[in-house]
């Protein structure tokens, strides 16, 4: 189990997170919502030890984070972040994040049709040897943002980490192909932990438990149907979700 104990986190004597309690059980899949500046997106950070917390403890399986070599507790996690980055290398060294070995073309084609993104990629002249960008290569390709995306969310299927931690992921997708992706992530990341932040709630309802954090606490925890049925905070945003994308009232981007 990976946990936040008690945890604290201040900058510059400014109170971010307010004696947080969160755990993550084996193979379990939780989502973090929450709006801006409500302290999720540090959360997770902190889970990366991107951070370290001003009071209270990370732990896996009661050993304390500190324990680990920094390294080795990073590699656990394959994450894929909003702010996310292509390089101007070959689709395939964008999905590996390392250079490739003998046996890699399976794996990251696999992880692009998992992602969502082997549709286009298929249609490269090069396919997955196809460059990204035009940055230091005039025959490079740019695809759109949610393309992009898509090849960014492949590399989580191509390295089996124990953790997977995303960081609003299907912000550049549109409703459709957001519920497919989050389809064949759940398939393709069976046994793992999985761990959302997103302000949609579309990913809440097919996670085991969902954190609700608001000013730095968690102001409600449980599932779905338990935070329906507590008629709180969640239940008020899903219900202002859904009816928006009922009347086609919210920008998908």
């Amino acid at each position: 189990m990976l946990e936040l104990k008690n945890i604290k986190k201040t900058f510059d004597g400014v109170t971010v997170l307010d004696h947080v309690d969160f755990s993550v059980e084996d193979g379990e899949i939780v989502s973090i919502l929450g709006s801006s500046g409500s302290g999720k997106t540090t959360l997770v950070k902190l889970l990366l030890r991107l951070y370290d917390p001003t009071e209270g403890e990370v732990t896996l399986n009661g050993k304390s984070a500190k324990d680990y070599r920094l390294s080795s507790w990073r590699d656990l996690f394959g994450c894929v972040f909003q702010d996310f980055k292509l390089f101007s290398l070959s689709v395939k060294e964008n999905v590996l994040h390392r250079l490739p070995r003998d046996g890699d073309d399976e794996r990251v084609t696999e992880a692009l049709k998992e992602s969502g993104a082997w549709q286009k990629i298929e249609t490269l002249e090069h396919g997955i040897e196809s460059t990204m960008t035009r940055e230091f290569d005039d025959e490079g390709v740019n695809l759109s943002i949610g393309e992009q995306q898509k090849v960014s969310l492949a590399r989580i299927f191509a390295e089996k980490t124990p953790f997977v931690v995303l960081d609003e992921p299907s912000s550049a997708l549109d409703p459709i192909a957001e519920h497919k992706m989050f389809e064949n992530m759940i398939k393709a990341t069976e046994g793992r932990s999985v761990i959302f932040i997103s302000h949609r709630l579309s990913s809440a309802v097919l996670a085991d438990r969902v954190y609700m954090m608001e000013d730095g606490e968690i102001i409600e925890e449980g599932s779905h149907r338990e935070l329906m049925e507590k008629n709180g905070k969640y239940a008020e945003m899903f219900r202002l979700q859904a009816k928006n994308y009922v009347s086609g009232g919210e920008d998908n981007g």
